[in-house]
C-alpha cells in the first residue's frame, strides 16, 4: 500500500505499553538468499524480511531464471516464506554484450553488491543498475577484486550501472578491503565456495567487521544441500521500538524516586520487543543496553513532571547516586551500527550533551546521512555540531516540524519515532 506523501505524527496521550514482535533481518536475509540460489536443494527461509532491499534481491533472482516463491508468514506480516531452488552453484546465463540481461537493485546496497559476485557465476553479459543514488555510492573495489578473479566488469567509473561478464567457476585468488564497505567482502565471501575463489580480506576494521563476521558464521551453518534457515529478528529496526518505550520521563512524586532501585524501575522501557536476539550476529544488539544507559544519565525528567528547581535537581542526583554526568560519547565503530541513528535522533531529549563518534560510513549509504541527521534535527529547534566524522547533540527544547526523508527508511523511522516523543 502506497504512502501519502506527509504524514503526521501526534505523540500518544499517557504511556504506551506493549511487547511487539520485529520483522527478520535485512542483513541475513540478502545474504541467505545469495546463499540458497547456490545451495544444491531447495531451502525455505522462515521470518525472511519482505522489505524493499529484499524483494530487488528476490525480483533479481527469479529474473535470473532461479526458481523463487513468496508466501505470507502468519507470525509477523512484514516477514515472508521464501522457497528458493538452489542450483547448486550454476548461475542462468545472461544475454549478449549488445543486449545484455537487464537486472534492477533500487538503492539496495546489499543487492547490488551480492548481486555483482554471484553474475560472475553465470556465462553472458548481464547490466546491473539501480537508483541515482545507487548510481553515486562505492564499487570500485568490490568491481577491481573479481576483475583479479579475471571476470569483466564494465564501469568506467568504478561505479553502477556495469555490464559483468560471466565466465562461470574460476578459482583463484583475489583481495579486498573493507576501508567503503564491508559489502564487498561478504560479496565476495558468499560466492567463493561456488567459484572456486580464495578471498583475502585486507584489513581489520572493527566498524565493519561485524558485518563480515555474520557472513561467515551464516556460511558456516548454512545448510549446502537445502533445508530450513530460520531468520532473527532485526535489531537495527528493532532499536525503534526500545526507544519508542523509553526516553520518557516517570510519574511520581520526588520522594518515590529518590532511591536508585525506584529510578531504576521507573525507567524500565514500556515498550518490549519480543525474541530480541542475543547469538551476537548483529552489533546492534547491544542498542537496549546503550538505550538504557544513555536514559539513566538524563535528569530531564525532573524538570519537565516534578518540577524542582535547580538545587533539589541536584539533590535529588546526588541522594540517588548518581554520578555526575559528564558528556557522553558513542561510536559507530565499536559500539553500535546503524542504530546509532536511532539514539542520535533521540538525544536531544536527554538532560547532557552526547558525542556521536567515527559516523563516516553513514555518509555514504541510502543518503549522506550525517548531514541530514543534522539537517533535520536543527528543523527541530535541536543543537548540533558538526565536525568531521562527529555529531555533538546537546540538551534541546524541541518543536514540530516538516522533515526530509531523503527517500531513506531509516531516516523515516528515527524521526517518526522522535514525533511521538515531541509535542
Amino acid at each position: 500500500m502506497a504512502l501519502p506523501p506527509l504524514i503526521e505524527i501526534v505523540p500518544p496521550v499517557g504511556k504506551v505499553r506493549g511487547q511487539v514482535t520485529v520483522p527478520g533481518s535485512k542483513s541475513i536475509t540478502n545474504r541467505a538468499l545469495v546463499l540458497a540460489a547456490l545451495a544444491d536443494g531447495t531451502t525455505l527461509l522462515r521470518g525472511a524480511l519482505w522489505s524493499e532491499d529484499t524483494q530487488w534481491m528476490v525480483a533479481a533472482l527469479q529474473k535470473l531464471g532461479f526458481a523463487v516463491s513468496v508466501t505470507p508468514d502468519e507470525g509477523e506480516g512484514c516477514n515472508r516464506q521464501i522457497r528458493v531452488e538452489g542450483r547448486g552453484g550454476v548461475v542462468p546465463p545472461g544475454g549478449s554484450l549488445g543486449q545484455p540481461l537487464e537486472i534492477g537493485v533500487g538503492n539496495a546496497g546489499t543487492a547490488a553488491r551480492f548481486l555483482a559476485a554471484l553474475l560472475c557465476l553465470g556465462r553472458g553479459a548481464y547490466r546491473l543498475h539501480g537508483t541515482e543514488r545507487m548510481h553515486e555510492r562505492p564499487q570500485a573495489a568490490l568491481f577491481d577484486a573479481l576483475r583479479q578473479l579475471g571476470y569483466s566488469v564494465d564501469s568506467p567509473n568504478g561505479r553502477l550501472p556495469a555490464v559483468i561478464q560471466g565466465g562461470g567457476r574460476r578459482p583463484g585468488p583475489c583481495r579486498v578491503g573493507m576501508l567503503e564497505s564491508s559489502q564487498f567482502a561478504s560479496a565476495l565471501l558468499l560466492c567463493a565456495r561456488a567459484g572456486g575463489w580464495d578471498v583475502a580480506v585486507e584489513g581489520d576494521d572493527p566498524e565493519e567487521s561485524p558485518y563480515v563476521a555474520m557472513t561467515t558464521r551464516l556460511i558456516d551453518v548454512f545448510p549446502q544441500p537445502g533445508g530450513e534457515v530460520v531468520i532473527e529478528p532485526d535489531t537495527s529496526g528493532g532499536s525503534y521500538f526500545w526507544a519508542a518505550g523509553s526516553w520518557e520521563p516517570p510519574s511520581g512524586p520526588p520522594e518515590a524516586l529518590v532511591s536508585a532501585t525506584a529510578l531504576e524501575l521507573a525507567l524500565e522501557p514500556t515498550v518490549q520487543v519480543a525474541r530480541w536476539p542475543r547469538s551476537g550476529w548483529q552489533v546492534d544488539e547491544r542498542f537496549p543496553e546503550w538505550c538504557a544507559r544513555l536514559e539513566q544519565r538524563s535528569l530531564g525528567f525532573a524538570r519537565d513532571v516534578l518540577g524542582l528547581g535547580a538545587a533539589e535537581l541536584e539533590r535529588l542526583r546526588r541522594e540517588a547516586g548518581w554520578p555526575d554526568a559528564p558528556r557522553l560519547e558513542i561510536s559507530r565503530r565499536r559500539d553500535l551500527g546503524d542504530s546509532i541513528m536511532t539514539a542520535i535522533a533521540l538525544a536531544p531529549l536527554l538532560a547532557q550533551r552526547v558525542r556521536f563518534t567515527d559516523l563516516g560510513r553513514l555518509r555514504l549509504q541510502e543518503c549522506e546521512r550525517v548531514e541530514a541527521l543534522r539537517a533535520e534535527l536543527t528543523r527541530c529547534g535541536a543543537r548540533v555540531v558538526e565536525i568531521g566524522d562527529t555529531l555533538e547533540v546537546f540538551p534541546s527544547d524541541l518543536h514540530g516540524a516538516e522533515i526530509v526523508t531523503y527517500n531513506d527508511h531509516r531516516m523515516a523511522m528515527c524521526f517518526a519515532i522522535l514525533g511521538l516523543k515531541v509535542p
